[in-house]
């Protein structure tokens, strides 16, 4: 079988090869946020100067790039940390998972709120 990954060329990278990977996913990452942004208030422009409709999906692309960092964040800080007795990362999460939900749920309120009301966005 190691002999399949050597063929293949596929191999655990080292340090050196780690590191840089994580700056170039550092620098993808940022690159996509930054785009989302001026992408949403381009589209938020559009609306407030012209009157057209809203296009959600950079919004919703920009909240989701978010929130899956913010979450693989802490999932892979408190798994790094579990054992360590002195530290406080380990606690939050179930704490943090209700906010997220109750957030979740008071938006969908308001949507649908707006939705029944007859406000087109």
């Amino acid at each position: 079988m190691k002999e399949i990954w050597q063929k293949l060329r596929l191999r655990k990278a080292d340090e050196m090869e780690q590191f840089i990977l994580f700056k170039a996913q550092r620098n993808a990452y940022y690159f996509l946020i930054f785009s989302l942004l001026i992408w949403s208030l381009y589209e938020s422009y559009q609306v407030f100067a012209y009157h057209g409709r809203l296009n959600l999906l950079p919004c919703l692309l920009l909240v989701v790039a978010v929130n899956i960092q913010s979450f693989s964040q802490l999932i892979l800080t408190r798994n790094a940390v579990k054992d360590d007795e002195d530290s406080y990362e380990t606690g939050p999460l179930a704490k943090i998972v209700l906010l997220v939900c109750v957030v979740v749920s008071l938006i969908a309120t308001v949507v649908a709120a707006l939705v029944l009301v007859g406000v087109k966005i």
